[in-house]
């Protein structure tokens, strides 16, 4: 299940794009969470929160314009839950440019702390919104992929999509 006692009374919906299945939860004002359904251990909305497809029209609308190369940023209303470590990363996260990677060691140095790129991963990972907050932007300092909650094959999906919409615009 995917319980968190801060998170009750969300709404969700589910939408297919090109890497499978996601699950979006949130409410009237923001987006809360992505979740990639096609997981090894699906996941199920807690029992309280309630199937509604009205509040993520936009970020539906943005997904699928990203999925087709038409976008390389996300405008959309979020509602981050972490520790100050946490968000501090996942804003980092965010300024990662469109078909561009990091390490998590040059991460690390953003956040202002360049000996935690092991708890950089951990807050990678806990991302709750990926894709929107592109963490499969971040990889190993040797160029090598690493760790993603969706799996390893969705994010070489991302970064090749991006890669080749990249590619598209330089003229």
């Amino acid at each position: 299940m995917l319980r968190d006692r801060t998170m009750t009374a969300l709404r969700y919906t589910t939408v297919d794009s090109v890497v499978g299945p996601l699950l979006l939860a949130g409410d009237h004002r923001a987006l809360h969470l992505v979740y990639f359904l096609n997981d090894h251990q699906p996941k199920a909305p807690p029992p309280d929160w309630r199937e509604d497809g009205r509040p993520f029209q936009e970020v539906i609308a943005q997904l699928k314009a990203y999925f087709a190369g038409r976008l390389r940023h996300f405008d959309l209303p979020l509602v981050l839950k972490g520790t100050d470590f946490q968000l501090r990363v996942w804003r980092s996260l965010q300024k990662i440019p469109y078909g561009e990677t990091t390490t998590y060691g040059e991460l690390a140095r953003q956040v202002g702390s360049p000996e935690a790129a092991r708890a950089v991963g951990l807050a990678n990972g806990s991302n709750p919104i990926p894709i929107v907050i592109p963490c499969h932007r971040v990889i190993g300092s040797n160029g090598d992929l690493t760790g993603f909650g969706g799996g390893l094959p969705i994010k070489k999906k991302l970064l090749a999509l991006e890669s080749k919409q990249k590619n598209l615009f330089r003229l």
